[in-house]
């Protein structure tokens, strides 16, 4: 966060409320340690290339941790890389590979992928596979406490009957529990609360794609809830001030992580929870056997670019529900060349400090003002966005009005749109995705002049043509009083 920001950081750390789901309301933020947040957010199963709706609850992710360090946080974020789990070995048995084989390069995609949007990197992306030894001696205490026990078949399961809290996230009755009935796969009914696996007994299929250790049980692998609490609690701690995810994690996924985390710590697991709605394609949930299921790579070979995809998925609030059409695509690319023309017009504005005194630093303050206070109520980023917005087309008004402006004064909106933006995101992804080399720059310059003369000699047709294969390119030329100029508009 910028020095010349006039926003108190003190007054903005105390202000902060998010709705936690496991109480039901908008609460007051009080990290464990002043100044300090440790923050979990569950990330990809790599067994496959991350869709849109990842993305959505990514770019969430994402939100959170650059408004905390805007709120001078130091920020502790990790977010898990899910290597092995049901479905990532049957996808690596279906390739006929060894699991690492096959998620390498899902991982490294996702990764570069997160890059391509402007998220921020994780300090810590850790892999299950890599935390086994650990996995294991948590089942140890989890089995000693007598929260865990043996089966028959080779593995180790959470008994729920002896954690008196269990269902409490997801609002479950368990009075009516089946009492040792189990389930051994990763996934199944939202209303289902059985015993589930920490522990699972080696199959074949796992030997085979590498997916099995040692353990005092045999042979076998870590349950997918037991990974999330093992690499959580190792990295920051038993006690977790924020765990992020999907809207369809919180049962069984997350109220199987607090049962074996604080059955095996003994301390509360995590204090505040916060679940991202899923996301629409076109009005419909997406899914494979809808063929609506839409990866960023796909939207950008139909030549999307990453800003206006960042847009769209944070327009709408994380608990409100967002529908993805290619309309509103094309309506957020419009929403970030607005960002773009406005910033250049502030760089271009002439500066006369002689000028008489404008509106511009009271118009900077209220929209600093009013995106803190979007984005202190449980980060409502849609409201963020207005106030950013509400900045363009108040200051443009004023712009209007004078021509010319005190340098001080632009250099407040210019700040105030930046420091924003850097919560956001969306012109720095789009300088970023927006970069044009030196050889396309001299086709263009080549094209420009070839329409110049052609305007020239009268031949307008021509000309005519020129701007729409510049335009085809992602190039906008526009004709102004001051002559000719071009940018890349996606």
């Amino acid at each position: 966060m910028t020095d010349d920001h006039p926003v108190t950081l003190g007054a903005g750390r105390m202000s902060l409320k998010v709705y936690n789901t496991a109480t039901r309301s908008v609460d007051k933020f009080e990290p464990l340690e002043q100044g300090r947040v440790r923050v979990y957010a569950c990330g990809p199963t790599i067994y496959d290339h991350a869709h849109i709706g990842n993305f959505r609850s990514f770019l969430f992710f994402d939100l959170v941790h650059r408004y905390l360090e805007w709120c001078d946080y130091e920020v502790c974020f990790v977010m898990n890389l899910t290597d092995v789990d049901d479905k990532v070995i049957e996808a690596a048995s279906r390739e006929r590979v060894s699991l690492e084989e096959h998620t390498r390069p899902f991982g490294e995609v996702f990764l570069a992928d997160s890059t391509v949007l402007g998220i921020r990197p994780a300090d810590v992306y850790p892999r299950a596979t890599k935390y086994i030894d650990r996995m294991v001696d948590f089942v140890k205490r989890l089995v000693a406490s007598e929260n865990a026990y043996s089966a028959d078949d080779g593995a180790v399961y959470f008994a729920i009957d002896s954690f008196s809290a269990y269902g409490k996230l997801k609002g479950i009755d368990t009075s009516t529990l089946k009492v040792g009935a189990r389930v051994d796969h990763d996934e199944y009914d939202k209303e289902d609360a059985r015993d589930f696996a920490l522990w699972k007994a080696a199959t074949e299929e796992d030997e085979t794609v590498g997916a099995a250790w040692d353990s005092p049980w045999g042979r076998g692998r870590p349950g997918w809830h037991l990974e999330c609490s093992v690499m959580s609690v190792t990295e920051l701690g038993d006690t977790l001030d924020m765990h992020l995810g999907g809207e369809d994690l919180i049962f069984p996924h997350h109220e199987n992580e607090i049962a074996q985390s604080e059955a095996a710590t003994g301390r509360p697991f995590v204090r505040n929870w916060l679940h991202v709605k899923h996301l629409f394609v076109e009005g419909q949930k997406m899914s494979k056997s809808l063929g609506n299921f839409v990866t960023l790579r796909e939207l950008l070979d139909e030549g999307y670019d990453p800003a206006s995809i960042r847009h769209l998925l944070i327009s709408s609030h994380y608990r409100g529900e967002l529908n993805f059409t290619r309309k509103g695509l094309q309506a957020s690319g419009s929403a970030v060349q607005r960002l773009l023309d406005f910033e250049h017009r502030l760089e271009e504005v002439p500066i006369n400090d002689l000028a008489k005194e404008s509106q511009l630093p009271d118009l900077a303050r209220s929209a600093l003002d009013s995106f803190k206070m979007a984005m202190d109520n449980d980060f409502n980023s849609a409201d963020a966005l207005a106030a950013i917005f509400i900045l363009v087309s108040e200051v443009n008004a004023e712009l209007d009005l004078h021509p010319a402006v005190i340098g001080a004064d632009r250099d407040q909106v210019l700040n105030a749109l930046r420091s924003m933006d850097g919560v956001l995101g969306l012109l720095e992804v789009a300088h970023t995705s927006r970069v044009v080399d030196d050889e396309v720059t001299a086709w263009v310059e080549r094209k420009l002049e070839e329409r110049a003369k052609a305007r020239a000699n009268g031949e307008y047709a021509a000309a005519d043509v020129i701007r729409k294969e510049l335009e085809e390119r992602g190039i906008l030329v526009e004709d102004g009083p001051t002559g000719t100029r071009w940018k890349v508009v996606g």
